[in-house]
């Protein structure tokens, strides 16, 4: 493996490739389970009349993230939130995308409407999404909001937990700050676990 890296350092193939992605995403990893942890999903399903329509919502860390979780046929844990999503996933909330190539997983978490509404809507988006922004805006912090903000940061924790429960080394990339507690409980039961918080807004 170390070899075919080297050739394709050295080669033609400089520029990055699907192929070069490949090993480079093999050499790092060395079998070890590779996660992503977002509140937005890369696909979503929805109802489109009669027909079950998959869409790709727009963000630019699905267009970051999916080549190197398809490169390693890795888990990406998102809220569901397509009104179709539930009839598209197996018993454990999966489903392999993209549909026309599946080639990682998605692992669908269900929030419930005052999980959304305090963990997302309150304590995310009035508290600490003004925070992290600069915004002139003053952070609103309610006490509700913060139980529900800890309460879906476990459940998140809880899943990536168990979906690594046989890799003592996992790599896991938690996105923003929705998910600013998650990467400690992690290491509070994964202390080997590599992981990482993408903070490109938290100043």
């Amino acid at each position: 493996m170390l070899f075919r890296s080297a050739q394709l350092r050295s080669s033609a193939e400089a520029i990055w490739t699907p192929e070069r992605l490949r090993v480079e995403i093999e050499n790092l990893l060395r079998k070890k389970k590779m996660i992503v942890v977002s509140n937005r999903e890369p696909y979503m399903h929805i109802h489109n009349g009669k027909e079950i329509q998959c869409i790709v919502p727009a963000s630019g860390l699905i267009t970051a993230m999916e080549p190197i979780l398809k490169a390693c046929s890795g888990l990406w844990i998102a809220s569901g939130t397509g009104d179709a999503d539930r009839e598209t996933v197996d018993k454990n909330g999966k489903v392999q995308v993209p549909p026309e190539e599946p080639r990682y997983t998605l692992k669908r978490l269900w929030l419930t409407k005052e999980e959304e509404d305090h963990f997302y809507y309150g304590f995310s988006n009035e508290g600490l999404w003004p925070l992290c922004h600069i915004a002139h805006t003053r952070p609103i912090f309610r006490k509700d909001d913060w139980f529900y903000y800890k309460k879906v940061n476990e459940d998140f924790a809880q899943a990536v937990l168990e979906e690594s429960k046989d890799d003592e080394e996992p790599f896991i990339l938690i996105q923003d700050f929705h998910f600013a507690l998650v990467p400690e409980l992690i290491k509070m039961k994964k202390p080997k676990a590599k992981v990482a918080i993408d903070r490109k807004s938290v100043v």
